[in-house]
Protein backbone atom coordinates (compact mmCIF):
# COMPACT_ATOMS: atom_id res chain seq x y z
CA UNK A 1 0.00 0.00 0.00
CA UNK A 2 3.02 2.02 0.56
CA UNK A 3 4.31 1.72 -3.22
CA UNK A 4 4.51 5.67 -4.43
CA UNK A 5 3.79 6.96 -1.59
CA UNK A 6 6.98 9.13 -1.38
CA UNK A 7 7.36 9.47 -5.15
CA UNK A 8 8.07 13.24 -6.68
CA UNK A 9 6.00 14.40 -9.04
CA UNK A 10 7.23 14.77 -12.80
CA UNK A 11 5.95 18.21 -13.10
CA UNK A 12 8.63 19.14 -15.69
CA UNK A 13 7.33 18.65 -19.26
CA UNK A 14 9.90 16.03 -21.21
CA UNK A 15 10.16 17.95 -24.65
CA UNK A 16 11.08 21.91 -24.69
CA UNK A 17 8.69 22.23 -27.50
CA UNK A 18 6.06 21.65 -24.56
CA UNK A 19 7.78 24.46 -22.77
CA UNK A 20 6.80 27.94 -24.84
CA UNK A 21 8.89 29.83 -22.16
CA UNK A 22 11.96 29.00 -23.53
CA UNK A 23 14.23 29.58 -26.32
CA UNK A 24 14.17 26.08 -27.65
CA UNK A 25 10.35 26.15 -27.62
CA UNK A 26 7.62 25.82 -30.33
CA UNK A 27 10.10 27.06 -32.99
CA UNK A 28 9.24 24.25 -35.50
CA UNK A 29 6.57 25.88 -37.41
CA UNK A 30 7.20 27.27 -40.94
CA UNK A 31 7.06 31.14 -39.94
CA UNK A 32 9.65 30.37 -37.04
CA UNK A 33 12.27 33.12 -37.63
CA UNK A 34 15.14 32.11 -40.49
CA UNK A 35 17.71 32.06 -37.53
CA UNK A 36 16.17 29.23 -35.99
CA UNK A 37 14.70 27.29 -39.00
CA UNK A 38 19.05 27.39 -40.13
CA UNK A 39 19.99 26.23 -36.28
CA UNK A 40 22.15 23.15 -36.93
CA UNK A 41 20.45 19.84 -36.80
CA UNK A 42 24.47 18.41 -35.51
CA UNK A 43 27.30 19.04 -35.19
CA UNK A 44 28.91 18.80 -38.28
CA UNK A 45 26.60 22.06 -39.13
CA UNK A 46 27.57 23.70 -36.53
CA UNK A 47 29.77 27.01 -37.59
CA UNK A 48 32.83 28.30 -35.00
CA UNK A 49 33.55 27.45 -31.44
CA UNK A 50 35.57 24.34 -32.53
CA UNK A 51 38.57 24.79 -29.64
CA UNK A 52 35.15 23.37 -27.92
CA UNK A 53 34.73 20.73 -29.84
CA UNK A 54 37.69 18.30 -30.48
CA UNK A 55 37.85 14.75 -30.03
CA UNK A 56 37.25 13.70 -26.36
CA UNK A 57 36.14 17.41 -24.97
CA UNK A 58 34.13 17.44 -22.48
CA UNK A 59 31.22 19.54 -24.36
CA UNK A 60 31.61 16.56 -27.24
CA UNK A 61 31.87 13.54 -24.84
CA UNK A 62 28.31 15.43 -23.35
CA UNK A 63 26.74 15.58 -26.86
CA UNK A 64 27.64 12.42 -28.39
CA UNK A 65 27.97 9.76 -24.97
CA UNK A 66 25.71 11.19 -22.85
CA UNK A 67 28.61 12.10 -20.40
CA UNK A 68 26.89 13.78 -17.17
CA UNK A 69 28.05 17.35 -16.49
CA UNK A 70 26.87 20.40 -15.98
CA UNK A 71 28.71 23.51 -18.21
CA UNK A 72 28.28 27.09 -17.94
CA UNK A 73 28.64 28.48 -21.67
CA UNK A 74 29.60 32.12 -21.49
CA UNK A 75 29.76 34.14 -24.54
CA UNK A 76 28.22 37.00 -26.70
CA UNK A 77 24.74 36.39 -28.34
CA UNK A 78 24.69 34.55 -31.24
CA UNK A 79 27.54 32.74 -30.55
CA UNK A 80 26.18 29.55 -30.48
CA UNK A 81 24.91 29.23 -26.85
CA UNK A 82 21.31 28.02 -27.50
CA UNK A 83 22.22 26.15 -30.49
CA UNK A 84 24.43 23.67 -28.59
CA UNK A 85 22.08 23.29 -25.84
CA UNK A 86 19.39 22.32 -29.42
CA UNK A 87 22.13 19.29 -30.47
CA UNK A 88 22.15 18.30 -26.77
CA UNK A 89 18.32 17.82 -26.75
CA UNK A 90 18.75 16.15 -30.01
CA UNK A 91 21.62 14.09 -29.63
CA UNK A 92 21.21 12.58 -26.77
CA UNK A 93 18.76 10.13 -25.12
CA UNK A 94 18.25 11.66 -22.00
CA UNK A 95 15.14 13.76 -21.35
CA UNK A 96 15.52 17.01 -21.64
CA UNK A 97 13.95 20.09 -20.24
CA UNK A 98 14.42 23.71 -20.44
CA UNK A 99 13.78 26.36 -18.13
CA UNK A 100 13.40 30.06 -19.00
CA UNK A 101 15.28 32.63 -16.39
CA UNK A 102 13.11 35.15 -18.12
CA UNK A 103 9.81 33.68 -16.38
CA UNK A 104 10.17 30.80 -14.15
CA UNK A 105 10.72 30.98 -10.74
CA UNK A 106 12.09 29.17 -7.62
CA UNK A 107 8.82 26.94 -7.50
CA UNK A 108 9.42 25.68 -11.35
CA UNK A 109 13.24 25.33 -10.98
CA UNK A 110 12.68 23.01 -7.76
CA UNK A 111 9.43 21.24 -9.63
CA UNK A 112 11.46 20.62 -12.54
CA UNK A 113 14.48 19.10 -9.54
CA UNK A 114 11.80 16.71 -8.34
CA UNK A 115 10.66 16.17 -11.86
CA UNK A 116 14.41 14.66 -12.66
CA UNK A 117 14.61 12.89 -9.28
CA UNK A 118 11.55 10.85 -10.23
CA UNK A 119 13.27 9.99 -13.85
CA UNK A 120 16.44 9.23 -12.22
CA UNK A 121 14.59 6.21 -10.28
CA UNK A 122 13.19 4.98 -13.71
CA UNK A 123 16.87 5.01 -14.80
CA UNK A 124 16.04 8.39 -16.79
CA UNK A 125 18.72 11.16 -16.64
CA UNK A 126 17.72 14.59 -17.46
CA UNK A 127 19.38 17.35 -18.69
CA UNK A 128 18.37 21.05 -17.74
CA UNK A 129 19.02 23.88 -19.76
CA UNK A 130 18.45 27.40 -18.39
CA UNK A 131 18.90 30.07 -21.01
CA UNK A 132 20.23 33.12 -19.82
CA UNK A 133 21.01 32.16 -16.11
CA UNK A 134 22.42 35.19 -15.34
CA UNK A 135 18.62 36.75 -14.87
CA UNK A 136 18.05 34.27 -12.31
CA UNK A 137 18.04 35.85 -8.69
CA UNK A 138 20.14 34.39 -5.70
CA UNK A 139 17.43 32.22 -4.88
CA UNK A 140 16.64 30.97 -8.01
CA UNK A 141 20.34 29.84 -8.62
CA UNK A 142 20.50 28.22 -5.01
CA UNK A 143 17.76 26.10 -5.76
CA UNK A 144 19.72 24.31 -8.71
CA UNK A 145 22.19 23.38 -6.40
CA UNK A 146 20.53 20.13 -4.92
CA UNK A 147 19.86 18.49 -8.29
CA UNK A 148 23.30 19.76 -9.38
CA UNK A 149 25.50 18.79 -6.90
CA UNK A 150 23.61 15.07 -6.14
CA UNK A 151 24.11 14.35 -10.35
CA UNK A 152 20.17 14.54 -10.34
CA UNK A 153 20.09 16.74 -13.35
CA UNK A 154 23.20 17.57 -15.75
CA UNK A 155 22.60 21.43 -16.02
CA UNK A 156 23.64 23.35 -19.18
CA UNK A 157 23.40 27.07 -18.25
CA UNK A 158 24.07 29.79 -20.70
CA UNK A 159 24.84 33.46 -20.28
CA UNK A 160 26.18 36.52 -21.82
CA UNK A 161 27.53 38.17 -18.72
CA UNK A 162 30.31 37.18 -16.77
CA UNK A 163 29.72 34.28 -14.52
CA UNK A 164 32.44 35.06 -12.02
CA UNK A 165 29.69 38.18 -11.40
CA UNK A 166 26.37 36.87 -12.27
CA UNK A 167 26.47 33.78 -10.92
CA UNK A 168 26.31 32.31 -7.72
CA UNK A 169 29.83 30.95 -6.31
CA UNK A 170 28.67 27.42 -5.36
CA UNK A 171 27.29 26.96 -8.64
CA UNK A 172 30.24 28.08 -10.36
CA UNK A 173 32.49 26.07 -8.72
CA UNK A 174 30.41 22.99 -9.62
CA UNK A 175 30.11 24.24 -13.45
CA UNK A 176 32.28 23.69 -16.34
CA UNK A 177 33.15 27.10 -17.66
CA UNK A 178 33.16 27.11 -21.44
CA UNK A 179 34.09 30.28 -23.26
CA UNK A 180 32.51 30.76 -26.82
CA UNK A 181 33.91 33.41 -29.11
CA UNK A 182 32.69 35.84 -31.39
CA UNK A 183 31.98 34.43 -34.76
CA UNK A 184 34.25 35.00 -37.84
CA UNK A 185 33.59 36.86 -40.93
CA UNK A 186 33.88 33.56 -42.56
CA UNK A 187 31.78 31.80 -40.45
CA UNK A 188 29.14 34.30 -40.79
CA UNK A 189 29.78 34.38 -45.00
CA UNK A 190 28.97 30.03 -44.53
CA UNK A 191 25.74 30.74 -42.58
CA UNK A 192 24.73 33.14 -44.82
CA UNK A 193 25.06 30.79 -48.17
CA UNK A 194 23.71 27.83 -46.52
CA UNK A 195 20.82 30.18 -45.79
CA UNK A 196 20.41 30.73 -49.48
CA UNK A 197 20.78 27.13 -50.46
CA UNK A 198 19.16 25.34 -47.90
CA UNK A 199 15.27 23.85 -47.48
CA UNK A 200 15.05 25.72 -44.23
CA UNK A 201 16.08 29.13 -45.78
CA UNK A 202 15.56 29.96 -48.95
CA UNK A 203 15.83 26.62 -50.36
CA UNK A 204 17.95 28.34 -53.66
CA UNK A 205 15.04 30.81 -54.52
CA UNK A 206 16.86 33.76 -53.77
CA UNK A 207 21.04 34.54 -54.65
CA UNK A 208 23.27 36.64 -53.03
CA UNK A 209 25.50 39.34 -54.54
CA UNK A 210 29.08 39.22 -53.24
CA UNK A 211 29.14 42.73 -52.43
CA UNK A 212 25.72 42.22 -50.54
CA UNK A 213 26.97 39.25 -48.95
CA UNK A 214 30.07 41.38 -47.29
CA UNK A 215 28.18 44.27 -46.46
CA UNK A 216 25.88 41.28 -43.84
CA UNK A 217 28.80 39.79 -42.80
CA UNK A 218 30.40 43.32 -41.37
CA UNK A 219 27.14 44.49 -39.71
CA UNK A 220 26.81 40.81 -38.09
CA UNK A 221 29.60 41.88 -35.81
CA UNK A 222 30.55 38.30 -35.02
CA UNK A 223 26.82 37.39 -34.25
CA UNK A 224 25.30 34.38 -36.40
CA UNK A 225 21.77 35.92 -35.35
CA UNK A 226 22.22 38.86 -36.51
CA UNK A 227 23.46 38.12 -39.33
CA UNK A 228 20.92 35.36 -40.56
CA UNK A 229 18.18 38.58 -38.71
CA UNK A 230 19.55 40.62 -41.47
CA UNK A 231 19.65 38.30 -44.31
CA UNK A 232 15.97 37.92 -44.02
CA UNK A 233 15.39 41.14 -43.80
CA UNK A 234 17.31 42.10 -46.80
CA UNK A 235 15.73 39.20 -48.82
CA UNK A 236 12.29 40.49 -47.78
CA UNK A 237 13.27 43.45 -49.46
CA UNK A 238 14.48 41.62 -52.61
CA UNK A 239 11.24 39.93 -52.66
CA UNK A 240 9.48 43.17 -52.35
CA UNK A 241 11.38 45.04 -55.36
CA UNK A 242 10.94 41.64 -57.75
CA UNK A 243 14.54 41.11 -57.47
CA UNK A 244 15.70 37.06 -57.99
CA UNK A 245 19.20 37.87 -56.40
CA UNK A 246 19.97 40.09 -53.00
CA UNK A 247 21.71 43.10 -54.08
CA UNK A 248 23.67 45.53 -51.99
CA UNK A 249 20.57 47.91 -52.43
CA UNK A 250 18.78 46.12 -50.85
CA UNK A 251 20.81 45.04 -48.04
CA UNK A 252 21.50 49.08 -47.39
CA UNK A 253 17.33 49.23 -47.64
CA UNK A 254 16.64 46.51 -45.34
CA UNK A 255 19.53 47.32 -42.70
CA UNK A 256 20.24 50.78 -41.92
CA UNK A 257 22.31 50.57 -38.78
CA UNK A 258 25.25 48.89 -38.27
CA UNK A 259 26.75 46.56 -35.69
CA UNK A 260 29.44 48.00 -33.21
CA UNK A 261 32.04 45.84 -33.91
CA UNK A 262 32.67 45.17 -29.79
CA UNK A 263 32.12 42.01 -27.57
CA UNK A 264 32.13 42.99 -23.88
CA UNK A 265 34.61 39.68 -23.09
CA UNK A 266 36.67 39.89 -25.87
CA UNK A 267 39.50 41.66 -27.81
CA UNK A 268 37.16 44.15 -28.94
CA UNK A 269 36.32 45.21 -25.68
CA UNK A 270 40.25 45.98 -24.42
CA UNK A 271 40.90 47.64 -27.59
CA UNK A 272 37.89 50.54 -27.65
CA UNK A 273 38.77 50.21 -23.48
CA UNK A 274 42.68 51.23 -23.77
CA UNK A 275 41.54 54.10 -26.67
CA UNK A 276 39.06 55.23 -24.57
CA UNK A 277 41.89 56.07 -21.55
CA UNK A 278 44.52 56.81 -24.04
CA UNK A 279 42.51 59.30 -25.53
CA UNK A 280 41.50 61.00 -21.88
CA UNK A 281 44.95 60.97 -20.81
CA UNK A 282 46.16 62.52 -24.14
CA UNK A 283 43.22 65.15 -23.45
CA UNK A 284 41.58 64.01 -26.71
CA UNK A 285 38.12 64.98 -25.91
CA UNK A 286 36.83 64.29 -29.34
CA UNK A 287 38.33 60.83 -29.60
CA UNK A 288 37.65 59.98 -26.38
CA UNK A 289 33.57 60.89 -26.53
CA UNK A 290 33.55 58.71 -29.63
CA UNK A 291 34.94 55.45 -27.63
CA UNK A 292 32.73 56.31 -25.16
CA UNK A 293 29.77 56.03 -27.72
CA UNK A 294 31.07 52.71 -29.00
CA UNK A 295 30.83 51.23 -25.68
CA UNK A 296 27.40 52.61 -24.85
CA UNK A 297 25.86 51.87 -28.49
CA UNK A 298 27.32 48.22 -27.77
CA UNK A 299 25.44 48.03 -24.14
CA UNK A 300 28.54 48.07 -22.44
CA UNK A 301 27.73 48.27 -18.63
CA UNK A 302 27.72 51.99 -17.43
CA UNK A 303 29.13 50.68 -14.17
CA UNK A 304 32.51 49.04 -15.77
CA UNK A 305 32.83 52.62 -17.80
CA UNK A 306 32.26 55.04 -14.69
CA UNK A 307 34.94 52.74 -13.14
CA UNK A 308 37.56 53.41 -15.35
CA UNK A 309 37.13 56.60 -15.48
CA UNK A 310 37.41 56.56 -11.35
CA UNK A 311 40.83 54.83 -11.72
CA UNK A 312 41.34 57.60 -14.41
CA UNK A 313 40.62 60.39 -12.26
CA UNK A 314 43.52 59.52 -10.17
CA UNK A 315 46.02 57.99 -12.54
CA UNK A 316 46.62 60.24 -15.26
CA UNK A 317 45.21 63.41 -13.39
CA UNK A 318 45.59 63.17 -9.69
CA UNK A 319 46.42 66.77 -7.89
CA UNK A 320 46.54 68.38 -11.11
CA UNK A 321 43.06 68.85 -10.59
CA UNK A 322 41.92 67.46 -7.35
CA UNK A 323 38.32 68.06 -8.33
CA UNK A 324 38.90 64.96 -11.23
CA UNK A 325 38.42 62.30 -8.56
CA UNK A 326 35.08 63.58 -6.84
CA UNK A 327 33.56 64.06 -10.34
CA UNK A 328 33.96 61.07 -11.52
CA UNK A 329 32.85 59.14 -7.85
CA UNK A 330 29.51 61.35 -8.14
CA UNK A 331 29.35 60.39 -11.96
CA UNK A 332 29.48 56.28 -10.79
CA UNK A 333 27.01 57.34 -8.26
CA UNK A 334 24.87 58.94 -10.25
CA UNK A 335 24.82 56.10 -13.17
CA UNK A 336 23.83 53.26 -10.29
CA UNK A 337 20.89 55.52 -9.52
CA UNK A 338 19.36 56.05 -13.20
CA UNK A 339 21.02 53.58 -15.63
CA UNK A 340 20.89 54.04 -19.18
CA UNK A 341 20.15 55.72 -21.37
CA UNK A 342 20.36 58.84 -19.20
CA UNK A 343 23.49 57.52 -17.62
CA UNK A 344 25.04 58.03 -21.45
CA UNK A 345 25.03 62.76 -20.05
CA UNK A 346 26.89 62.16 -16.56
CA UNK A 347 29.02 59.69 -18.33
CA UNK A 348 29.77 62.31 -21.33
CA UNK A 349 30.25 65.37 -18.63
CA UNK A 350 32.67 63.34 -17.00
CA UNK A 351 34.78 62.25 -20.20
CA UNK A 352 34.70 65.83 -21.03
CA UNK A 353 35.77 67.28 -17.53
CA UNK A 354 38.57 64.46 -16.98
CA UNK A 355 39.66 65.21 -20.63
CA UNK A 356 40.17 68.81 -20.89
CA UNK A 357 41.40 68.25 -17.39
CA UNK A 358 45.59 69.27 -16.85
CA UNK A 359 47.54 65.70 -16.43
CA UNK A 360 49.55 64.43 -13.87
CA UNK A 361 50.65 60.64 -12.98
CA UNK A 362 52.89 61.82 -9.81
CA UNK A 363 49.98 60.00 -7.54
CA UNK A 364 50.07 56.94 -9.06
CA UNK A 365 54.24 56.92 -9.61
CA UNK A 366 54.18 58.43 -5.88
CA UNK A 367 52.64 55.00 -4.22
CA UNK A 368 54.23 52.91 -6.82
CA UNK A 369 57.67 54.07 -5.54
CA UNK A 370 56.79 54.04 -1.90
CA UNK A 371 55.70 50.30 -2.05
CA UNK A 372 58.79 48.94 -4.55
CA UNK A 373 60.55 50.17 -0.96
CA UNK A 374 58.78 48.40 1.07
CA UNK A 375 58.49 45.17 -1.38
CA UNK A 376 62.52 46.19 -0.75
CA UNK A 377 62.63 45.24 2.59
CA UNK A 378 62.87 49.12 3.52
CA UNK A 379 60.70 48.92 6.32
CA UNK A 380 62.74 50.44 9.40
CA UNK A 381 61.49 50.88 12.65
CA UNK A 382 58.92 53.47 13.63
CA UNK A 383 61.19 56.67 14.82
CA UNK A 384 60.61 56.90 18.62
CA UNK A 385 58.97 60.23 18.91
CA UNK A 386 55.98 59.17 16.52
CA UNK A 387 55.60 55.81 19.18
CA UNK A 388 52.34 55.23 20.76
CA UNK A 389 52.63 56.58 23.82
CA UNK A 390 49.38 56.37 25.46
CA UNK A 391 49.76 52.82 27.13
CA UNK A 392 51.44 51.91 30.86
CA UNK A 393 54.66 51.88 30.45
CA UNK A 394 55.12 53.52 26.86
CA UNK A 395 57.11 56.97 28.08
CA UNK A 396 59.63 54.78 29.61
CA UNK A 397 60.54 53.44 26.37
CA UNK A 398 60.76 56.81 25.12
CA UNK A 399 58.06 56.38 22.99
CA UNK A 400 56.32 59.77 22.13
CA UNK A 401 59.70 62.00 23.44
CA UNK A 402 60.71 64.80 21.68
CA UNK A 403 57.69 64.51 19.48
CA UNK A 404 57.12 68.18 18.60
CA UNK A 405 53.20 69.15 18.14
CA UNK A 406 53.18 71.08 14.41
CA UNK A 407 49.95 73.33 15.48
CA UNK A 408 52.50 74.77 18.23
CA UNK A 409 54.29 76.35 15.52
CA UNK A 410 52.86 79.37 13.42
CA UNK A 411 54.04 78.05 10.35
CA UNK A 412 51.70 74.24 10.66
CA UNK A 413 55.28 73.24 10.09
CA UNK A 414 57.93 71.86 12.15
CA UNK A 415 61.57 70.26 11.75
CA UNK A 416 61.15 66.29 12.74
CA UNK A 417 61.93 62.94 11.55
CA UNK A 418 58.68 61.57 10.28
CA UNK A 419 59.83 58.39 7.83
CA UNK A 420 62.34 55.48 8.97
CA UNK A 421 65.69 56.29 8.78
CA UNK A 422 65.92 53.38 6.13
CA UNK A 423 63.69 55.61 3.24
CA UNK A 424 64.49 59.35 5.38
CA UNK A 425 64.88 62.24 2.72
CA UNK A 426 63.06 59.67 0.13
CA UNK A 427 60.98 61.97 -2.15
CA UNK A 428 58.25 59.87 -3.53
CA UNK A 429 55.52 62.21 -4.45
CA UNK A 430 57.02 64.77 -7.13
CA UNK A 431 54.56 67.41 -8.22
CA UNK A 432 54.00 68.16 -11.89
CA UNK A 433 54.24 71.58 -13.23
CA UNK A 434 50.53 71.44 -14.84
CA UNK A 435 47.34 72.77 -13.14
CA UNK A 436 46.95 73.47 -9.23
CA UNK A 437 50.28 71.05 -9.18
CA UNK A 438 52.31 73.62 -10.06
CA UNK A 439 50.79 75.32 -6.75
CA UNK A 440 51.47 72.37 -4.78
CA UNK A 441 55.29 71.90 -5.93
CA UNK A 442 55.98 75.01 -4.48
CA UNK A 443 54.75 74.36 -1.43
CA UNK A 444 55.96 71.36 -1.20
CA UNK A 445 59.58 72.51 -1.73
CA UNK A 446 59.02 75.33 0.99
CA UNK A 447 57.42 72.15 3.80
CA UNK A 448 60.46 69.56 2.83
CA UNK A 449 62.85 72.45 3.61
CA UNK A 450 61.40 72.71 7.14
CA UNK A 451 60.59 69.37 8.11
CA UNK A 452 64.21 68.18 6.91
CA UNK A 453 65.71 70.93 8.58
CA UNK A 454 67.27 69.15 11.74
Amino acid sequence: MADGLFDLPDQAPSDPRRDSSGSLAGNVHSSAPLAVRMRPQSLDELVGQQHLLAPGSPLRRMIEGNAPLTVLLWGPPGTGKTTLASLISRQTDRRFVEVSAVSAGVKEVREVIAGARQALSRGKETVLFVDEVHRFSKAQQDALLPGVENRWVSLVAATTENPHFSVISPLLSRSLLLTLQPLTDDDIAVLLDRAVADERGFDGELKIADDARDHLVRLAGGDGRRGLTYLEAAAGAATDQGHDEITLDDAALAVDKAAVRYDRQGDQHYDVTSAFIKSIRGSDVDAALHYLARMIEAGEDPRFIARRLMIHASEDIGMADPTALPMATATAQAVAMIGFPEARIPLAQAVIHLATAPKSNAVIRAIDAAMADVRAGKVGAVPPALRDAHYSGAKKLGHGHDYVYPHDDTRGVVPQQYAPDDVDGADYYRPGPHGAEGAIAERLARIRAIVRDR
